[in-house]
């Protein structure tokens, strides 16, 4: 769970108003949840187990690519730089059950879901 820490003042005492939590991105349980923009930001591209091939490489559509996301299927997900999964490219693996993703290091193309 990500929270906010209160700024210290002059006086070395917390300040009086917080500053506000990040907003998470709206994913159901048991999806996989990917946005076009940093800050789950535009409108997400939602996947499912009982319509994803597990272990297989899901490009997105051609010319869309994702900045965050949020894995909630309960199966660990790699995302890939490249739209035929490469691991030639940046790819990193997120685990499932609510990971939420605010800004990928590099644009997302393709994506695998895995056996557990």
């Amino acid at each position: 769970m990500l929270t906010a820490l209160p700024a210290a003042t002059a006086t070395g005492s917390p300040a009086a108003t917080a500053a506000p939590a990040p907003r998470l991105g709206a994913c159901a349980p048991g999806q996989l949840c990917l946005w076009p923009k940093a800050e789950f930001r535009g409108r997400a591209l939602a996947h499912e187990l009982s319509d994803t091939d597990i272990e297989s490489c899901v490009p997105l559509p051609a010319g869309v690519t994702a900045q965050a996301l949020a894995n909630r299927t309960g199966r660990p997900v790699t995302v890939y730089q490249s739209a035929e999964c490469a691991e030639t490219g940046e790819f990193e693996t997120y685990p499932g059950r609510g990971v939420w993703v605010p800004q990928t290091p590099y644009q997302i193309r393709a994506f695998k879901i895995w056996e557990r």
